[in-house]
Parts: C-alpha cells; structure tokens; sequence
C-alpha cells in the first residue's frame, strides 16, 4: 500500500517549468557602432574641412603663382625689394628656350673660396659672387648660423631663404617659420644674429622684410620665387648638397666687409666660374652694368655703403618699407 501511494504520488509530480528570459535590445553592440559611426563623421568633417582650407588657401594665393604672362608676381607685394632686371632668353636644362629675367647688379656663376668673403650690399645678401659650395636647401632647418656665401648660392638655385633674429623670434612664431619649411625643397630657415627685422626672407634679387611670423606676405613670396624658373639664374639646378654638414655649417661672420673683400662685381673671386657641373643648365653672360635695384615705391635701394657696414647694424630701404607697411 505504501508503494503504490509513493508510485502514485512520483507519477502525478509536476515537472518545474523552464523560464525564459525574453532578450533585450544588445546595447553593447549599439553603442559600439554608434561610437564608429561618429567618429568616421568626426574624420570625415576633418578632412573636407582640411581639404576646404586647402583650397581656399591655393585660391588665395593663386595670383602669386609665376606663369609665363606673370613671371614674378612677387613685385606686388607690399614692401618688397627687386633688383633692377631685363628680360632675356635663357636655356634651361633640358635645352628649352624662355624668356626670364636677368638682374645685372646680381651676377650669378661667380664662386669664391672658402676663405674669402663677399662685399654683399645687403644683409641678408639677394645675389652676387658666392661659395663654390651651397648650402643643403632641402627643407633644412638650421639651428646655428649659416655663411653667407653659402647661402646665396642657395638662391642661385632657385630656393628661397627665411632668416630670423634668434633673440627676438622663439617659441610659437619660430614654429610657424618651421612650418613653412619642413618637409618641404628648396627653403631654407637659418638664425641671422644681429638682424634688424625679426624676419628676413631672401631669393635670387629679392627680399622682403616683415616683423610677424604670421604675415600673409611670407606665403605671398615663396609662392611667388621658390623655383620661379623666369627669376633665378641656374635652372634645374639640385638643391641637396653632397658633402655638406648640415649640423655644423661654415660659421656665420658678422664683422665689418672691407674693400679687401671679393666685390659684387666678382673683382678678386678666386673659384672656378661657370655653369655647375651637375645641373646641365645653360646660362648668358650678364651685361655686366652698374644697376641698383628698386623697392616698390621707386626708391633707390643701391646699398652703395654696405659693403663697409657690419651685417647687424646694416638697415636696407627694403627692410624700412616692410616695417611701414606691417605697422
């Protein structure tokens, strides 16, 4: 009797029933998605925002472009020096004829020694006889100062150079100079002790002088003469320089030229002249006249004492105009 109540009692058992949970929205799921999408719209705003700067930038500075109708745009700038210029016709490397400019008081293919000094009218110097070796114009960065004669022959090549005063531009305006020129070819930046202007930038007969890292005319002239193949003397010349010490330049000498001195006009350059060998390039004689050169203004900026003056106390009429304009 007992077995069958325990018999009874197993088979009318209910069985526990399963429970089970509805699922839920996978919220972790979502929010990883989410947080995809917003950030591929976050790098995509980026880019059309970086692309629109871009653009707007290349508008911008679009006139400032050299072409055959405009071959050197960089004369409408406020404030700018260019030597006096003719218009010749030119070889350039690979044999093709064009119509350039050549400024006679700035003879190229005229090298000196590394011992020898240039009686530059200008500090920063534009042009003239220089060292048989250029300075590496490759986006190079200096951090000591660089001789001048090597640096002209820079400009000889076709690079623009931005020289500034150590002691009055550092930190962020410093770094915007650099911005201009990393990573980049054919410019160069260089501390120039002693420089009036807090900024100075140079190309073949060319100079402008400005005081803000931030002014608009420092893009305005690299456009303009960086590579302008209707400005500088030796087209299609390398602006790497096998060889040279990047890190340690021949040193910058600031003391007073003298009559001593290699003149503007190549009296007493004892380096080989000519075409480098390395470029191909074929340039004609200059016509070898006393030409002074002109700010935009009309105002003879021959810098006929110069050579007697020492670099950190030389003010160029240039230099003064920049500094009005800026003011």
């Amino acid at each position: 009797m007992m077995a069958s109540n325990s018999k009874n009692k197993r088979a009318g058992a209910t069985k526990t029933p399963t429970i089970r949970h509805r699922q839920g929205p996978p919220w972790m799921t979502i929010i990883a998605v989410a947080i995809v999408v917003v950030l591929a719209g976050a790098i995509a705003w980026v880019v059309i925002a970086k692309n629109n700067e871009t653009s707007a930038q290349a508008d911008k500075l679009a006139p400032w472009t050299p072409s055959a109708d405009n071959k050197d745009p960089s004369v409408n700038i406020p404030g700018i020096y260019v030597g006096a210029s003719a218009e010749e016709v030119a070889t350039d490397a690979s044999g093709a004829q064009l119509i350039r400019y050549n400024y006679p008081a700035y003879k190229a293919l005229i090298h000196v020694k590394a011992d020898q000094r240039v009686a530059y009218d200008r500090f920063p110097p534009v042009g003239g006889p220089h060292d048989e070796q250029w300075a590496d114009c490759q986006g190079i960065v200096y951090t000591k100062p660089v001789r001048d004669e090597n640096m002209v022959h820079t400009l000889e090549h076709g690079a623009v150079w931005i020289a500034y005063n150590p002691d009055k531009v550092k930190g962020a305006d410093l770094d915007k100079l650099k911005s201009y020129v990393e990573g980049q070819s054919y410019i160069t930046l260089t501390p120039y002790p002693g420089l009036k202007s807090n900024i100075s930038l140079q190309a073949w007969a060319h100079q402008l002088q400005v005081e803000s890292a931030s002014d608009e005319r420092i893009a305005q002239f690299i456009t303009a003469l960086r590579q302008n193949i209707f400005v500088y003397p030796e087209t299609g010349a390398r602006c790497d320089s096998p060889g040279w010490d990047s890190a340690n330049p021949p040193a910058f000498d600031a003391s007073p030229r003298t009559s001593s001195d290699v003149q503007m006009d190549g009296s007493g350059a004892d380096g080989a002249t000519g075409v480098a060998a390395e470029t191909g390039a074929s340039v004609p004689e200059d016509s070898g006249s006393d030409v002074s050169g002109t700010d935009v203004s009309g105002t003879d900026v021959s810098g006929t004492d110069a050579p007697a003056t020492d670099p950190a106390t030389a003010t160029s009429t240039a230099e003064t105009t920049a500094a009005a304009s800026t003011s």
